[in-house]
């Protein structure tokens, strides 16, 4: 009885010669480097512990794919803290997971968090970071409570909602 090879051959393709330059896209390929794509700067938990918290909850959130992220810059406006997220879960079991996952990747990247309230009824769950909060709500609970219009009453309004 004959055995089968582990790994198993591709069968080898024919491929057509590509086609030849012409003379003005050679030069033009031959003048410029390949752009690089842009990345953004590494931020480690040293460098900016604030903004490096920032980024891991953004991506705990969008990892679960969250609703309506808005952060709110409250510097100048409050000592809690230096930051607000705020976003949306489609239902309890959501806003619940949500929740957990930020603190799991907090938690991944060496931190803890401060403190955590609303997870048993999972309407409104926040997540105290210390310089950064995170509320995760129930669409109906964020409309009701408006911690947006709250923490931007006195900012500069676009000039779209001073046209009125």
């Amino acid at each position: 009885m004959a055995t089968a090879s582990k790994t198993a051959r591709k069968p080898r393709s024919v491929s057509k010669a590509a086609p030849a330059k012409s003379a003005s896209t050679r030069s033009a390929s031959a003048k410029s480097p390949p752009k690089k794509p842009r990345t953004a700067k590494p931020v480690s938990a040293k460098s900016d512990p604030v903004e490096f918290l920032r980024r891991q909850v953004l991506a705990a959130l969008d990892e679960l794919k969250a609703k309506d992220v808005h952060e709110i810059d409250v510097r100048g406006k409050t000592s809690i803290a230096d930051v607000l997220i705020i976003a949306s879960g489609t239902s309890t079991r959501h806003v619940k997971s949500l929740a957990d996952e930020v603190v799991k990747f907090v938690k991944q990247a060496g931190m803890m968090p401060l403190g955590i309230e609303g997870q048993r009824e999972a309407e409104w769950v926040l997540v105290d970071l210390g310089d950064i909060i995170v509320h995760v709500m129930l669409p109906r609970i964020r409309e009701f409570y408006g911690l947006e219009r709250l923490w931007t009453v006195g900012d500069d309004m676009p000039d779209a909602a001073n046209a009125d």
